[in-house]
């Protein structure tokens, strides 16, 4: 897949549909007149009516040219090179922008002479304390309280914030709002917005690390001066904000900077989440920040739903190897000499994979229109309930942590356990099935379990060597080596659940028996360095179990309304009816006798699935033997069964004509959360399927707990 130029404008068009899946970046369109040479109100207004119809016509593919830039490697230029030039005091005391002013000797000498009458006349330590004030809020890093004072300004009418950002500052936050790039360019998790894009939802829960919203300045334009870029910034600002609460931000445009404007969020999610009791602060701070009074309470984004961090939040640490790492993979699917990047993330348990990948994805959504994303972690997925293997397509940015984003992938199997140690064969032929369907046009990222150890490591060869992986990122912490260094040469010698050396077959690569032998790979190892890696989270909401609880909370928060109103629980919903004889149900995670099977499926998550032959009974349930893998298209509440009519009462957010093509339903391990059943309002009595009469002295009663290093007798043959 090659590489293709910018085309010009004239062709650009007739090409877009050509290159839907290449790599792209934005042309910004040339200014069609040098403001410079109007008076200006003339140039105020035209520049305002080009940059309304900027943002309406500028596209929002990108084009990645032959060398990719550095990913977040920026060098930070010292005060004295970034700082805005300060404001020159007028004779008049107004404080003028730099377009008021000139850069000639006699303007200079002026302005001595403005500086030495201050000073005489006792307003030296008030000018002075102006111009270092003006300095910090011009320098990069984070914003802090006193610079919101300056650069942030609240429309209270429509219930918005405009904040002015200079080149190389950031804001950390926590909770949730809806972000549209102005004017320049702002990243956000290695993603770009850019003026004239859509607005994105940003979430920043409690549970995560907080999101940074960095400012990049405008993009190079060389035919627009930067005081047509100036102006062009000031009108926007003009646009959104009303006289008398624009004056204070004015001061603050330059060519350079970026302007945000932040809304609250409400949608469907946030409304479902905060509904419960547990939840309420989900998306507020975290009891980290509240111990280092990290927020910022008294700003204008506090009404927002936002609340700003200061330095003390440390927000996303990127160690020197994650950087390299990043850079080098970027560069690698710019360049595309072997065919599209396949890229295998790796790792042991809370050493920042899936936040990697996060990253990893947004910045090649800067180039590219699609990334393809292979979910073989059963316990922490991104974009379904755990239990699922799945492959996506992702061409929106990921802007917070996978509870936010429940999407319906592309090709998906149910697994319906957290973990698979007790079906490692079904558990690599489910992935050798969704490996098939990648048609090897756009780079994929390739998710991978936390368990590095024993049979853990051993499925985790097997995934090199049968899906020719490229490159592998292999992320450790600390000392202690919870995984030998994958290189290709150990790769050589080691065995496999299912492979062994010497491997001479790449999967799908010959159908006629005879198969190349397998390609090396570049291995990137990346050092987590940020606090608390390598252990699990202490915080509320972080551990594993209360992160797979979120996913699905998350997931039938679809079934809302996505107009705003109350939140209705699950018993408000129409359940379907499914008659007995049109689908077989079956128990994935352990064996059940034949007339309990619907008794365990009663009130329980199932996976709604799609078995290649026809189901047909009469009358009665129809029951699997077996598991079989087959497809899944999501994810239901069996919240009855009426055996007198042979009715299922089946409650799910999936489209109607996406149901008529499911004929199974497959029960696993994975369950509903309890607060999904016990926050129920509206109910007279205890709720449904909620008992307190209940005791777990009896034997069996507790939890069951497996140990995943001990051999099974169905494992022992592989061992030898």
């Amino acid at each position: 897949m090659k590489v293709h130029k910018s085309l010009p404008k004239t062709k650009q068009t007739s090409k877009r549909q050509q290159c839907k899946d290449k790599w792209f970046k934005p042309n910004r369109i040339p200014q069609n007149s040098d403001s410079s040479n109007l008076s200006p109100s003339t140039a105020m207004a035209k520049l305002e009516h080009h940059a309304s119809n900027l943002r309406k016509d500028k596209p929002n593919l990108k084009r990645l040219k032959k060398k990719a830039k550095a990913v977040s490697f920026r060098q930070v230029k010292t005060l004295a090179a970034t700082e805005r030039t300060p404001s020159r005091p007028l004779t008049n005391g107004r404080a003028g922008g730099p377009e008021q002013g000139s850069d000639s000797d006699e303007s200079q000498d002026w302005s001595s002479f403005a500086k030495s009458v201050l000073y005489q006349n006792g307003g030296g330590e008030s000018m002075e304390g102006q111009e270092s004030c003006v300095s910090a809020k011009a320098a990069p890093g984070r914003i802090e309280e006193a610079a919101f004072v300056h650069c942030a300004e609240r429309d209270y009418i429509h219930n918005r914030t405009v904040l002015v950002m200079q080149q190389g500052q950031t804001l950390c936050f926590r909770g949730k709002c809806l972000l549209s790039c102005l004017y320049g360019r702002v990243e956000v998790h290695g993603f770009t917005l850019e003026e004239g894009q859509q607005s994105y939802p940003l979430f920043s829960p409690s549970s995560h690390c907080p999101l940074t919203v960095t400012a990049l300045g405008d993009s190079p334009n060389p035919s627009k001066t930067k005081k047509a870029g100036r102006l062009e910034a000031k009108a926007i600002v003009r646009k959104y904000l009303s006289t008398e609460t624009r004056k204070r931000l004015l001061s603050e445009v330059d060519s350079d900077s970026c302007v945000i404007l932040l809304e609250p969020l409400d949608t469907p999610l946030t409304r479902f989440l905060t509904s419960f009791p547990d939840l309420k602060e989900l998306f507020g701070l975290s009891s980290r920040d509240i111990r280092d009074s990290s927020a910022m309470l008294d700003t204008p984004l506090s009404g927002l739903g936002i609340t700003p961090l200061r330095k003390t939040a440390g927000g996303m640490v990127m160690s020197q190897t994650y950087r390299e790492a990043l850079n080098g993979l970027v560069n690698a699917c710019a360049e595309e000499l072997d065919g599209c990047p396949v890229i295998l993330v790796c790792g042991a348990k809370n050493v920042g994979k899936s936040t990697f990948n996060r990253h990893l994805i947004n910045t090649l959504l800067n180039h590219t229109a699609s990334v393809e994303y292979l979910e073989c972690d059963l316990g922490q997925t991104e974009f379904t309930p755990s239990g699922c293997l799945s492959l996506s397509t992702v061409r929106e940015p990921l802007l917070g942590p996978p509870f936010t984003h429940q999407w319906a992938p592309e090709h998906m199997i149910f697994y319906g356990q957290s973990s698979c140690e007790t079906d490692l064969d079904r558990y690599l032929e489910s992935l050798k099935s969704l490996w098939r369907l990648y048609n090897r046009e756009t780079p994929i990222v390739i998710n991978t379990m936390g368990w590095v150890k024993g049979f853990g490591f051993q499925l985790l060869v097997d995934i090199i060597r049968l899906f020719s992986i490229s490159h592998v990122v292999q992320l450790s912490s600390g000392d202690k080596v919870m995984c030998p260094q994958l290189t290709p040469e150990f790769l050589r010698s080691s065995h496999g659940w299912q492979t062994h050396p010497p491997v001479q077959s790449a999967l799908g690569e010959d159908n006629s028996g005879t198969h190349p032998a397998q390609r090396s790979y570049t291995l990137f190892s990346i050092h987590s360095e940020f606090e608390g890696a390598g252990r699990p989270g202490e915080m509320r909401h972080q551990r594993s179990n209360e992160q797979r609880d979120l996913a699905l909370l998350g997931y039938f928060s679809q079934l809302q309304s996505p107009e705003p109103g109350p939140v209705r629980p699950l018993h408000c919903f129409t359940p379907y009816q499914v008659p007995h004889s049109a689908v077989a149900v079956g128990v994935t995670h352990c064996e059940v006798a034949p007339t309990h099977v619907l008794y365990t499926a009663n009130a329980s998550l199932v996976g709604l699935c799609c078995l290649n032959e026809k189901v047909s009974g009469r009358g009665s349930p129809v029951l699997l033997s077996q598991t079989p893998v087959c497809p899944c298209v999501g994810f239901g509440v069996l919240r009855g069964v009426d055996m007198a009519r042979g009715l299922y009462f089946l409650v799910t957010p999936v489209a109607p004509s996406v149901l008529r093509q499911v004929n199974c339903l497959l029960l696993g391990a994975v369950t509903l959360p309890n607060t999904l059943l016990t926050g129920q309002t509206g109910i007279l009595g205890e709720p449904p399927y909620v008992t307190m009469d209940y005791s777990f002295e009896l034997t069996g009663a507790g939890k069951l707990h497996v140990f995943k290093g001990l051999a099974r007798p169905g494992q022992m043959k592989h061992a030898k």
